[in-house]
């Protein structure tokens, strides 16, 4: 009987946790906000655990992480070009994401899940391609916001 309620106990917790857990929509757009090729938001702050959902609101873009801006031990990702793909974030830190047919022309986005710090430094240092760079300069102002 008492394993029986540790163990009614024990999913209990469990559910309660992932109840916490939050979904965030960003959609790959021709056209945003800021211009074209656009990840909307393109920043965003999160809890481990979190999962962003990455919607082809347009043809001709996918997602994935980008070598050296994520935490060590995050598991990188790759989605499908024009299919809605989500993305759990586990590990605090910082993750850049882009469009990889539209990184040069600045189609990226900045994820911080919980304290940045573990990689911050680092992913600041990632060489960007054309105008990704100037995106992510501006997108790293608010990480401290």
């Amino acid at each position: 009987m008492m394993k029986l309620v540790l163990s009614v106990a024990a999913a209990t917790l469990i559910t309660a946790g992932a109840a916490h857990a939050a979904e965030v929509e960003v959609n790959m757009m021709n056209m945003g906000k800021h211009g074209m090729f656009q990840l909307e938001p393109s920043f965003l702050k999160i809890a481990p655990g979190d999962t962003v959902h990455f919607v082809a609101k347009d043809k001709g873009h996918d997602v994935e992480s980008i070598a050296g801006m994520m935490p060590d031990g995050a598991q990188p990702f790759k989605g499908e070009m024009n299919k809605d793909v989500s993305v759990t974030f586990a590990k605090p830190g910082v993750y850049g994401v882009k469009c990889n047919p539209h990184y040069g022309m600045g189609m990226v986005a900045l994820i911080v899940v919980g304290d940045p710090s573990s990689n911050l430094k680092a992913a600041k240092s990632v060489n960007q391609p054309g105008k990704a760079k100037k995106v992510f300069d501006e997108l790293f102002k608010q990480v401290g916001q």
